[in-house]
């Protein structure tokens, strides 16, 4: 593999943080161009632009942006370089995103990564997604703006499990996809019992170590509902032949199940630094990225079929999924809404999928063979504007 030129999105979140990881014990793999962040920690964006000497930095917020200038130039005077030019606003990320890197790493949280997936398709960059918020928003739009079937390679555990996997068949040799799920922390217990739970609780995940939003998705499982809607869209698979299994060990992080009833299933311990490399160097591997299972002790591995009745989650995302080409936006843009309110003790847990429940039914939808950006954001504003409305009821 040629040396690649890199763009991290989300450089200081943990997906940007372990990917730096693996980048820094691979020099001879890679270069990265740019990273950028929110801003809110401001010496650690500078800390890496140095460290990887990077040409421009991106900085989302700007009321944090004298912040990260004065730490870049402060860095930049005691090693003797010069200030990199950093890009400033919402809209930074997305022009770093298409300048032609020969990989970007979109690890943005929410619906807000649209833009920057959408700039880098478009200038024929391969796409390392590990936000998949902007592929089950964006949709048809997504789809339609790969430039080659395999531009877009999934960051998230599972996808890049499905991903390893399909390489062991043709498309219509595939009989179904099965994504596993942790269970979360609230795995087990009855409906009645997680109506009080804090957030302290739903962010104790036990398992992964991950963001808050999206560790509360985890433990209401609407993480997994939008994985699904990632999944029928990257694979072109129909919804109604994606299956979720509950699997708590999260050592086997998906499955294909092919026509003639072999299951084939990739397995590593709990570590993102291996999807991550996957996502860099696809269709190569890495060497030493991360440790594989120990085969010299005992273990167990499980399967539980999903609780649909304390996570009906993922079965709203299979309505969603076929409604329209805008209820997927509405329901994570709904989602987004709830998870702030809940974390800021607002609303309870249950109150969250409730919520997005009852926006889904109100939304009217558009077409796919009509849908545009504007439609898309249009249908987020709307979900978020009626989930304040329906939330301040409460």
């Amino acid at each position: 593999m040629s040396l690649r030129s890199v763009t991290l999105l989300g450089s200081t979140g943990s997906i940007g943080t372990q990917a730096i990881d693996v980048i820094s014990r691979h020099p001879d793999r890679f270069r990265v161009d740019a990273i950028s962040a929110g801003g809110a920690n401001a010496e650690l964006l500078a800390q890496q632009a140095m460290a990887l000497g990077v040409q421009r930095v991106g900085v989302a917020d700007p009321a944090r942006a004298a912040e990260v200038e004065a730490a870049l130039a402060a860095r930049a005077q005691r090693a003797g370089d010069r200030p990199v030019d950093v890009l400033v606003g919402p809209d930074a990320a997305t022009e770093l995103a298409g300048a032609g890197s020969d990989v970007v790493l979109n690890g943005i949280t929410g619906s807000v990564g649209l833009g920057p997936t959408l700039a880098a398709l478009g200038a024929g960059s391969t796409l390392a997604l590990a936000n998949k918020e902007s592929l089950v928003v964006g949709g048809v739009l997504v789809q339609d703006a790969r430039q080659r079937p395999d531009q877009i390679v999934p960051v998230d555990s599972e996808h890049s499990a499905i991903a390893q996997a399909l390489r062991s068949g043709r498309r219509e040799e595939v009989r179904r996809l099965v994504l596993t799920a942790s269970g979360g922390p609230f795995r087990g217990w009855a409906r009645d019992d997680v109506k009080a739970v804090s957030p302290q609780q739903a962010l104790a995940h036990p398992t992964w170590a991950m963001g808050p939003v999206v560790t509360i998705n985890s433990a209401t499982l609407m993480n997994k509902g939008l994985e699904l809607i990632e999944a029928h869209l990257l694979f072109d698979v129909p919804t109604d032949e994606i299956a979720v299994v509950v699997h708590p060990q999260s050592v086997v992080h998906s499955m294909v199940e092919f026509v003639d009833g072999s299951t084939i299933a990739q397995a590593s311990p709990p570590d993102m630094r291996l999807p991550i490399a996957l996502g860099l160097s696809w269709p190569d591997r890495l060497g030493e990225v991360a440790a594989g299972c120990d085969w010299t002790a005992a273990t167990a591995w499980t399967f539980e079929p999903l609780d649909e009745a304390l996570f009906p989650a993922v079965g709203l995302a299979r309505e969603a999924a076929s409604a329209s080409a805008t209820h997927p936006a509405v329901y994570n843009a709904a989602n987004e809404e709830c998870v702030a309110a809940f974390l800021e003790g607002r609303i309870g847990f249950l109150d969250i999928v409730a919520t997005v429940e009852r926006v889904l039914g109100e939304h009217q939808g558009t077409s796919r063979a009509a849908v545009s950006l504007d439609d898309v954001t249009a249908a987020e504003t709307w979900a978020r504007a009626r989930a304040h409305e329906i939330l301040a009821q409460r």
